[in-house]
C-alpha cells in the first residue's frame, strides 16, 4: 500500500513554510503539488528532499508571469524518472508526469493544475484533451491527480455537469460541446474505462465535499482529485479540509489516497 498527497498550494509565499511542515508531518510515499511559483519552488524543493523526497518540478517553457507563472510539482520517496512534457498541451508547466514505484510497483504518476474555464484560446480545452490523449494511449498502473478544475456539479445520482453549462444545465453557447466533453474526459470518461476515482470509488456520490470554497457566500466545487488506472485499487481516500478551511493555508483542501497494485 502507499500513501498519495495532492494539494493546491496557492502560490502563496509568505505561508509557504508552514504548508511544508503540515505536508511533512504525514507520512506520504508520494507528495503532487499544484501552484508552485518561482518564488516558492526553492522552499519546497529544499523542504522535502531534507525529509528524503526524490522531487521533479514543471519547467516554465515562457517568462513565468500571470497565469504562466504557476507550475507543478511531484515529490516521492522512490526516486522519480520525469517523462516529456505532454505533447499538443498549450501551457506545459501545469502538467508533470513521472515513473515512481508505488506497493512495490512502477506507476506512471501524472499531476495537473488544468487553467481556468475563461482562459483564451481554449487552453482548459485543449490541456484536458491532451492529458486524456495521452493516458488512453499508455499502459500499466497510472494515476492521475490534481485541481481539475472541474466539475461544476455533481448529483447524488452521478450526473456530472461542467462549467460549460449553466446551473440549470443548459450548454452554453459561448464555450460549446467540445469544452463541455473536454471537462468531463479526466473525470468521467476515464471511469467508463475501467479507471477509478478514488473518492467516488469509496464514498459514492451521497458525500457534498467541496474542494474549493468562495467566502462569501460560502459555496464551492469538488476540483481536486486522484483517478486510477484499472491496475491500482484505492483503499481509502479524503479531503484535509481542514487545512484550508480551520488553517487557512490555501484556498484548496488537500486530498490524500491510499493506493495499492490490483490482484
Amino acid at each position: 500500500m502507499a500513501l498519495l498527497l495532492s494539494w493546491n498550494v496557492a502560490g502563496r509565499v509568505r505561508l509557504a513554510p508552514s504548508q511544508a511542515e503540515a505536508v511533512l508531518a504525514g507520512k506520504w510515499d508520494v507528495v503532487c503539488l499544484q501552484e508552485i511559483t518561482p518564488t516558492t519552488r526553492e522552499t519546497w524543493v529544499a523542504a522535502l528532499q531534507g525529509a528524503g523526497y526524490a522531487v521533479a518540478t514543471s519547467q516554465w517553457p515562457v517568462a513565468p508571469e500571470g497565469s504562466r507563472r504557476l507550475a507543478v510539482l511531484i515529490a516521492s520517496r522512490a526516486g522519480v524518472q520525469p517523462l516529456p512534457p505532454l505533447a499538443d498541451a498549450p501551457w506545459t508547466e501545469r502538467h508533470l508526469a513521472v515513473r515512481t514505484l508505488l506497493d512495490g510497483a512502477e506507476v506512471e504518476l501524472h499531476t495537473l493544475h488544468a487553467p481556468l474555464s475563461q482562459k483564451a484560446d481554449r487552453v482548459k480545452v485543449r490541456t484536458l484533451e491532451a492529458l486524456h490523449a495521452a493516458l488512453v494511449a499508455g499502459s500499466g498502473p497510472r494515476i492521475v491527480c490534481g485541481d481539475f478544475n472541474t466539475p461544476r456539479y455533481e448529483s447524488r445520482e452521478g450526473v456530472i455537469q461542467s462549467f460549460a453549462r449553466t446551473q440549470s444545465g443548459k450548454l452554453r453557447e459561448d464555450y460549446g460541446e467540445r469544452h463541455d466533453r473536454a471537462e468531463l474526459l479526466l473525470i468521467d470518461d476515464l471511469p467508463r474505462r475501467g479507471w477509478r476515482d478514488a473518492f467516488r470509488a469509496l464514498h459514492g456520490y451521497d458525500r457534498r465535499d467541496r474542494s474549493y470554497l468562495i467566502k462569501p457566500p460560502g459555496y464551492g466545487w469538488r476540483l481536486d482529485h486522484v483517478i486510477c488506472s484499472p491496475e491500482l485499487e484505492p483503499l481509502a481516500c479524503d479531503y484535509l479540509h481542514e487545512w484550508a478551511r480551520d488553517l487557512r493555508l490555501s484556498d484548496h483542501s488537500a486530498m490524500w489516497a491510499q493506493v495499492a497494485a490490483s490482484g
